[in-house]
């Protein structure tokens, strides 16, 4: 094909564009900010986490070491970040016991994950959740721990305090550091094959509880 001939399709095709008429612009405006009640807000984020399939319970700083020895059972070895308030959590015994993590895993002490695949459960706090979407958003804080023990135990409990709950998406990701190294959980890990064959477990938790801390 010659230049020119190139050229003339070239023109047309111009031509055609500039008579077709254009799509409205559409509109990008948003809430920012939510204008449901705090107790509105609440129930919509447990309304989702129970709808994929989470284990919610609400408690108070004087109930949630009973909720969470109760979660882990009689006999358990779990892992907690080093930054985690110990007063939240339930008294050792012989067959119950935490093990910390350092948060570094450059240091010695930090677990493999063959550690971390032998331990029971992995208990956390978290740093903000989003009713809207029923997803809760750690991002490495020292009471979250770094993102693998979060990803291979199969058991992990979430404390959520009620004052990071927020409605929208907008408002959780102003509480998140851009650069923070983010995990999103909406639930615990699942997936489905191309026969829509549920299986959960495969790329993180099989059982996620959700402590709401009132």
């Amino acid at each position: 094909m010659s230049a020119d001939a190139k050229t003339q399709i070239l023109e047309r095709l111009h031509g055609a564009l500039a008579d077709h008429p254009q799509a409205p612009e559409v509109p990008r405006g948003y809430r920012h900010t939510s204008e449901l009640s705090r107790e509105e807000i609440v129930d919509m984020l447990e309304d989702r986490l129970v709808d994929y399939k989470a284990n919610v319970f609400r408690e108070t700083t004087q109930t949630v070491a009973d909720r969470i020895a109760t979660q882990l059972g009689a006999s358990a070895r779990y892992v907690i970040p080093e930054g985690l308030d110990t007063a939240l959590l339930p008294e050792e015994t012989a067959a119950r016991r935490a093990i910390v993590d350092p948060n570094d895993g450059r240091k010695a002490s930090a677990l493999t994950v063959r550690d971390l695949n032998r331990v029971d459960a992995v208990v956390t706090s978290s740093t903000v959740s989003c009713a809207q979407t029923g997803t809760i958003f750690l991002s490495g804080r020292p009471d979250e721990g770094r993102r693998a023990i979060t990803l291979v135990p199969d058991h992990h409990i979430c404390i959520v305090p009620l004052d990071t709950v927020v409605e929208l998406i907008p408002e959780a990701m102003s509480r998140v550091e851009p650069t923070a190294p983010t995990t999103m959980i909406s639930g615990p890990s699942a997936t489905s094959d191309i026969e829509l064959e549920r299986v959960e477990g495969v790329h993180g938790p099989r059982t996620l509880d959700v402590i709401l801390l009132g």
